[in-house]
């Protein structure tokens, strides 16, 4: 793999940068995430405002415009141009019931907006209570049980929008 990396800015207009292309730049620290670039004789005032390390995404501000930066590695290009994406994750819609059980206490209400981590319901089965959490925001969009319901396996308990 090469050290070249694709520079798409506000989601529209990419550009192919490598590393030794960056190291010619004429570009100066003036304080923590602050720069002063010249180029073509002519002086930029540069800085990161918002960087998501993770996502590869910043918010670089030059000469007071605010542009949104996703940089892709040779490797991320590969695994796009593939069919995967990378950090894509599988997006959770329902609950089921992982062994049967009966249901003790439900925390939530149809329509309800719930935060990731919050509790949906407790599932009492084999004499252990088990608190079922939230595994991303989202809206409630069906409960398919009552409380003191009994469950079997892999039957819905909640269903999100």
């Amino acid at each position: 793999m090469s050290n070249a990396y694709k520079l798409t800015v506000n989601g529209g207009n990419a550009f192919d940068v490598t590393e030794e292309g960056l190291s010619q730049l004429d570009a100066i620290s003036t304080g923590p995430a602050h720069y002063h670039i010249l180029k073509g004789n002519k002086p930029y005032k540069a800085a990161v405002t918002h960087a998501d390390f993770l996502a590869k995404q910043y918010t670089v501000t030059v000469n007071n415009n605010s542009y949104t930066v996703d940089i892709a590695t040779a490797l991320d290009q590969l695994i796009k141009a593939m069919g995967f994406e990378v950090g894509a994750s599988k997006q959770v819609n329902e609950i089921k019931a992982p062994i049967p059980g009966l249901i003790l206490e439900i925390n939530v209400t149809v329509g309800q907006e719930v935060k990731e981590n919050d509790n949906l319901l407790i599932l009492e089965a084999m004499k252990m209570e088990n608190t079922f959490q939230s595994p991303r925001a989202g809206i409630i969009k069906s409960i398919a049980v009552s409380k003191g319901d009994a469950v079997d396996k892999g039957q819905l308990l909640i269903e999100f929008e």
